[in-house]
């Protein structure tokens, strides 16, 4: 049976003319996938060596040029920077005269919504924030792993549904954030990605000073079905001495945290009393476990009624 050949993006006529200002991870991953929709990359500026070897990589032949000639050059304009550095560098390109009439203008920062882009809207440009919820190497994977990510979308309502199919023509899903649910978005998005990747590396360091030599492995199919739980049942899927009210077992683990990792003390601590706390307000930690519990993480884990110090004298 012959199959069909699927034609070669190249051969399409390009719809767009993309640009990147600020080749890190980002960028150049989303200007790839704009470019596998037909799209057809034109621009890149870049500050660093690494961001220059990046833009070659993910996008050759594509020119590295001054961000105002990438403006110049583009339909569509990915702004790639980080948050801090992104509304200076708005109202500097407004500024300047280099945002054109009818230019599609996208930032990708979790933090900021549409609004950010106001000096670029007065001079005529067509404001759009998409946020993809999705952790970036800087390789040609990100493209791949774009297929199914949720992008945060916020822009006028008038370009709502061009919001929606660029998110859509990048493999993405687009979800609606509204301007002022931004910054909680951003906070909800940073808590459960940044900080696992904190929990997981701490993680791994105890089990090779308990002398795991492969801890990667270990860990593996335990925090995948453990993610997997949380996702499918929320609270529900909380397990382990916390939840149980195993307040011995929980002082041991202090102690030995004290012992051999006091910088993991007060992270410890913090997460077990927000587990024990969900645990009881979704009825499964008894509350005739849970005194002697949060006595226990009130203490520290060190017996004297006091919060722990990290094995320190001091404040907290």
């Amino acid at each position: 049976m012959s199959t069909v050949q699927q034609p070669d993006p190249s051969d399409r006529p390009a719809r767009l003319t993309v640009g990147v200002v600020g080749a890190g991870r980002v960028g150049p991953a989303l200007a790839a996938s704009l470019q596998l929709a037909g799209h057809r990359p034109v621009a890149v500026s870049g500050v660093s060596d690494a961001s220059r070897r990046r833009a070659q990589e993910m996008l050759p032949e594509v020119p590295l040029l001054p961000p105002a000639e990438v403006l110049q050059r583009a339909d569509l304009v990915l702004l790639t920077v980080p948050d801090d550095a992104l509304p200076g560098l708005v109202a500097g390109l407004a500024e300047t005269g280099a945002v054109r009439p009818g230019q599609l203008l996208v930032h990708t920062s979790g933090r900021y919504g549409a609004k950010v882009l106001d000096p670029a809207l007065r001079a005529g440009a067509l404001p759009l924030a998409l946020h993809p919820a999705m952790t970036f190497t800087g390789t040609p994977v990100d493209v791949q792993r774009l297929a199914g990510c949720s992008f945060g979308v916020t822009a006028p309502e008038e370009l709502r549904l061009a919001a929606e199919a660029l998110v859509i023509e990048m493999g993405g899903e687009p979800e609606w954030i509204s301007e002022e649910n931004r910054p909680l978005y951003h906070a909800a998005l940073a808590l459960g990605a940044n900080h696992l990747v904190t929990l997981v590396a701490q993680s791994m360091e105890l089990l090779r000073a308990a002398g795991v030599e492969a801890p990667d492995r270990m860990l593996g199919p335990l925090l995948g079905a453990a993610l997997d739980n949380a996702l499918r049942s929320g609270d529900a899927a909380l397990t382990g001495p916390v939840a149980r009210g195993d307040a011995g077992t929980v002082a041991a683990h202090v102690t030995e945290l004290r012992r051999h990792a006091p910088q993991a003390v007060d992270g410890y601590l913090a997460m077990a009393r927000a587990t024990a706390d969900r645990a009881l307000a979704h009825g499964l930690l008894k509350p005739e476990l849970a005194e002697d519990l949060l006595v226990a993480l009130a203490d520290g884990g060190d017996g004297t009624g006091k919060p722990g110090t990290n094995g320190t004298e001091g404040t907290r």
